[in-house]
């Protein structure tokens, strides 16, 4: 579950969450299996499925709004959608800024990927910018290198920049599955951040308590389970 660092504070506006016809269901659309782009130019994957579930048991009607991960909590707080649903980890320095519901994906491991089982996790290490990987990395004795998307840090390792990537295991397994033995995973993995929650501005507490509602009926009645067992496979964690 990615996590984000945030830089910049922004002042919230009012929104009038009371007052929407629609809730706007905030995601970045570019992290599969958690959310991506289909063929068909929609919003596809584990929280489109889940979200649209949310919006149906809290009988709201929602759409949904993509944005680019570094200011997705900015655009978040200056009122541009009304929640987050990106496979952002909880942590306490975002909890000063926006609100999370509880989780609905349990805390998840980060893992190492490189050429070669000898790659040094000493030398250059690609992360996502402003992510938990690129502050726990920037935090080691390794050298950081920073690409604004999931992408490029893979690109940046097969083409040689970097010695080895860090970043969330779920995105990378496929990665490393498909890839016909080029890469692999290596060192030993890491927990980041308490699971991952829906992000929701401080002040809209009638809709955080919505979605807690819906995401405890679906933990409840096994579904939630179902559907990360669904997208992320039988070996991953669930509640």
């Amino acid at each position: 579950m990615k996590t984000l660092i945030l830089s910049t504070a922004v002042l919230a506006l009012s929104a009038g969450l009371a007052m929407a016809q629609t809730v706007r269901m905030g995601t970045e659309g570019a992290y599969p299996p958690y959310n991506f782009i289909n063929d068909a130019g929609e919003v596809d994957g584990f929280e489109r499925e889940f979200g649209d579930e949310l919006c149906a048991r809290a009988e709201l009607t929602c759409e949904w709004v993509t944005n680019d991960w570094d200011s997705i909590i900015p655009n978040l707080v200056s009122g541009n959608y009304d929640t987050i649903i990106a496979g952002m980890s909880i942590n306490d320095e975002r909890d000063e800024v926006i609100d999370f519901t509880q989780d609905y994906i349990p805390p998840a491991t980060s893992s190492y990927v490189a050429l070669s089982e000898d790659a040094d996790l000493g030398g250059v290490v690609a992360a996502q910018t402003s992510t938990l990987q690129s502050q726990y990395i920037s935090e080691s004795d390794a050298t950081l290198l920073e690409f604004a998307t999931a992408d490029e840090i893979i690109t940046a390792l097969k083409s040689g920049e970097a010695d080895a990537v860090f970043f969330d295991t779920d995105y990378l397994v496929p990665i490393v599955e498909e890839s016909g033995g080029e890469l692999m995973f290596i060192g030993e993995t890491v927990t980041l951040g308490r699971g991952t929650g829906m992000g929701i501005r401080e002040s809209d507490t009638e809709l955080k308590d919505k979605f807690d509602a819906a995401i405890t009926s679906m933990k409840e009645d096994g579904s939630l389970n179902e559907m990360l067992i669904k997208w992320f496979g039988e070996g991953t964690d669930t509640y």
